[in-house]
């Protein structure tokens, strides 16, 4: 069998996670747009709502340290069932908040189990599928982003123009509550992993994976790879609003045209990546990601169709950059410390952005005429985060590179994913 060649049940997988992960994008992305109808509406500060950005974010980080002891003691399928019922209910919760107190609570409860879903997710990929397409595997996914731009962003914007903030809310929740049901329904058993044998407690299993040098690694460079999305993107609708002036009416025009174009880059990037290898892609994508972000946020009033113009370019380079750093960093854990490394992985990255959100909401100030200042700020502090993850990937992509060649990374094993018997146990040396 072509192991380059997805089965039927792998492009079910793919997009199954791909649509999985467009609800928890949807839910975090949907914070950014709303910030300018959320904070007069409950009467709240800069500061206080880049806290709301940051309560889900602390609060998932919580969640995936906690869980990461038993991430790899359980069928990941009724892992991920179980924190995503969570997710939909915390979901819920933001959809009937009238207060800010209220709405941080909500926020609380979906981090505490939207966290967790993301490194479940990944684990699932790197279970299922060789690192030779996972730059493929991953830009499918990615197109999640993309996807709740083009669909998700304008039509909660509508809806909540329409009715109130609260309405994109319970939006994601009818969608979520389908999704829900077709993985409980069609998912396969991934329990691969229960079959290596393994003495190790949860907590011991925790201890281990957070001690090792070159896992260490990995979570230093995710630290600052968290750091620009949550910095930049709770306050972008106030800053195209109010410093662009780009109109409400104007804004979902503006997610739109850049969620099609990323929905169009993302499936490119990954397989680019998989073609020019992930660290080349990752370093193109950052350069060119560094020189936008300090454009952009040191734009004054500008016409539409230049935001528009720097918002595709930039949501590309992101989309590369991220492709290509979820797939160094899926080559990093053994099969049998995936699910703890994916959970502290995404936990460390909650981790940073929630105190990146925060940060950025002590330093951005809404003058009385609903102008941001400092935001200029925002954009050094993001390009220099940047320019280090640079230097910070390569020994990842070596350390990567030199399992390959050693073929000492097992995936795609075929485990629930349709492969037929005899497709290979670890990957083929690199060449």
């Amino acid at each position: 069998m072509n192991a380059h060649v997805f089965t039927p049940y792998q492009k079910f997988v793919i997009a199954m996670l791909a649509f999985l992960q467009f609800t928890l994008v949807l839910d975090f992305m949907i914070m950014s747009p709303l910030g300018a109808l959320l904070m007069p509406d409950l009467h709240i500060t800069t500061g206080q709502f880049g806290f709301v950005v940051s309560a889900y974010a602390f609060s998932a980080g919580v969640a995936g340290v906690l869980a990461a002891g038993f991430a790899d003691k359980f069928d990941r399928k009724r892992l991920l069932l179980f924190f995503y019922a969570g997710f939909v209910l915390g979901t819920f919760l933001c959809g009937i908040a009238n207060t800010y107190p209220f709405l941080v609570a909500a926020r609380i409860v979906t981090g505490l189990f939207g966290g967790v879903i993301g490194s479940v997710s990944m684990a699932i990929i790197a279970d299922l599928f060789p690192m030779q397409v996972r730059g493929r595997v991953m830009g499918f996914v990615q197109t999640a982003f993309a996807a709740s731009q083009v669909l998700g962003l304008p039509l909660g914007l509508f809806l909540s123009n329409r009715w109130n903030w609260h309405a994109p809310f319970l939006m994601i929740v009818a969608v979520s509550a389908v999704v829900g049901i077709v993985i409980a329904v069609k998912l396969r058993p991934i329990n691969e992993h229960l079959k290596i044998p393994s003495t190790r407690n949860p907590f011991v299993h925790l201890g281990k994976t957070v001690s090792q040098g070159r896992y260490l690694q990995a979570f230093l460079a995710t630290m600052l790879l968290a750091t620009g999305g949550f910095m930049l993107m709770p306050f972008g609708s106030a800053f195209s609003v109010n410093n662009l002036k780009i109109s409400m009416q104007q804004l979902p025009w503006v997610y739109l045209a850049t969620g099609i174009a990323s929905f169009i880059a993302g499936p490119f990037m990954g397989k680019l990546s998989d073609k020019l290898g992930k660290y080349k892609m990752f370093c193109i994508g950052s350069s060119l990601g560094m020189a936008v972000v300090l454009v952009y946020c040191n734009l004054g009033v500008t016409p539409l169709a230049w935001v528009i113009v720097v918002n595709i370019v930039l949501f590309t380079a992101i989309t590369a950059r991220m492709i290509a750093s979820q797939s160094l960093s899926s080559g990093v854990p053994d099969m049998l410390d995936r699910g703890a490394f994916m959970a502290v992985n995404n936990s460390v990255a909650q981790f940073a952005g929630g105190v990146a959100a925060f940060v950025a909401g002590m330093i951005v100030h809404q003058l009385p005429d609903g102008r941001l200042e400092h935001y200029d700020i925002l954009g050094f502090v993001v390009a220099g985060a940047m320019a280090m993850t640079i230097w910070l990937m390569y020994p990842i992509h070596k350390m990567v590179m030199k399992k390959m060649a050693q073929g000492g990374m097992p995936g795609g094993t075929g485990q629930g994913a349709g492969m037929t018997a005899g497709a290979p146990q670890t990957v083929p040396t690199s060449k």
